[in-house]
């Protein structure tokens, strides 16, 4: 049996000031001509389908036109919810599209099985939304459940599943393994001091773990425990990540094979660093990635009028301008008042590098002439 695993679409999210909607349906055409190519049994998707919990009329109409693509495909979908969903939302008329073999788990009452038949005999596909200790505590009674660990056994105790079958876990929680680092993006919700994490051990007995999290496509201590990762960039955190969804082939108990199918967005994520003059050139000289999502770092010594309007009059969706020269490289909470590097700097330097440490960014073009007006009124008096 095959099937497509894909996780945090993050529908109707915005990076930077733009909305990425216009990707997110690009890259549905992709997996829409996958799933033609490839005819799988089942589109699997680990939860984060939407960005938010209550998401715009343009991000639901965008997956209500993915569902239907998909149904007219006929592939049974599989969804769960994430923790940036609304649970009671993805649930919603639930039972009903159950009956075109669209099983949408949003709201947690019970692991939720669906059976698919291949020529091997029965795949079993247990849903999982994401939970959190508050959301099931009710549901076990008096049972003691304080962690995240906890709820996450907790619920999947509760499905009794018979290993000895062939079984595939959909669930949407942050899984760890001793000794296996996570690639985590800036993107992704993290609690403080990983109190979200489950050992992954315990859901090591499944034929295939399709998860749904961690932005960053990977596998968590095994072949068989896999993060599809987000079906975009959405931080510069990820640039040097390439975007995927998994097909998945399991055949008879034992055999598992899986394989990234790559997305490509309409305008990529990257950086480019060097002199404005020099980046402006070749962005005029080279029509190729000027309309890409940019971070540009700036190395130019002397100041810069104006630096986000020049550079986004030929890069239009720069989304972040950074600087980096001898003034940015200094930390100023390192520097004595009285020492001959602080004698050397102007009130103007010490200013600009003051305002870098505690805001964590340069001075805008205004600011910068603003700052400069009233330090040489300063100076003059």
């Amino acid at each position: 049996m095959k099937f497509l695993h894909l996780a945090d679409l993050h529908i109707g999210k915005s990076v930077n000031g733009f909305s990425m909607l216009g990707e997110q349906r690009h890259v549905f055409q992709q997996i829409i001509e996958y799933i033609k190519t490839e005819r799988p049994a089942a589109a699997v998707i680990a939860g984060d389908v939407y960005d938010r919990a209550v998401p715009g009329i343009e991000a639901v109409r965008a997956f209500d036109d993915f569902l239907t693509e998909l149904a007219c495909e006929d592939v049974a979908v599989l969804l769960v919810s994430g923790n940036h969903d609304s649970p009671e939302r993805i649930s919603y008329a639930s039972r009903l599209l159950a009956e075109k073999r669209l099983f949408l788990c949003g709201a947690f009452d019970g692991v939720r099985k669906v059976t698919l038949t291949d020529e091997y005999g029965e795949v079993n596909f247990w849903l999982l939304p994401f939970v959190k200790p508050s959301s099931v505590r009710g549901f076990f009674g008096d049972r003691e459940i304080e962690s995240y660990g906890d709820a996450f056994t907790a619920a999947l105790e509760s499905a009794d599943v018979d290993y000895a079958a062939r079984n595939v876990l959909v669930s949407h929680q942050f899984f760890t393994k001793a000794g296996v680092a996570a690639v985590r993006s800036e993107s992704e919700m993290n609690p403080v001091g990983g109190l979200d994490a489950i050992d992954a051990g315990c859901i090591g007995k499944f034929d295939y773990a399709a998860l749904g999290h961690l932005h960053g496509s990977q596998k968590v201590g095994a072949e068989h425990i896999r993060y599809a990762g987000s079906i975009l960039k959405y931080s510069f955190s990820e640039i040097r990540q390439t975007k995927s969804v998994m097909l998945v082939e399991l055949n008879e108990k034992g055999s598992m094979k899986a394989n990234a199918l790559p997305l490509t967005p309409l305008h990529d994520m990257r950086e480019i660093k060097g002199k404005i003059e020099k980046l402006i050139d070749a962005g005029v000289s080279s029509s190729s990635g000027r309309e890409d999502y940019l971070r540009v770092i700036l190395m130019d010594e002397d100041e810069i009028v104006d630096p986000m309007g020049k550079i986004r009059g030929v890069y239009p969706n720069i989304m972040a301008l950074d600087f980096e020269n001898s003034r940015t490289n200094i930390d100023i909470s390192e520097i004595n008042p009285d020492s001959e590097q602080a004698i050397q700097l102007s009130p103007f330097d010490l200013f600009s590098e003051f305002y870098l440490d505690v805001n964590g960014s340069v001075m805008s073009g205004e600011q910068l002439r603003l700052a400069r007006e009233l330090l040489d009124v300063e100076a003059a008096e």
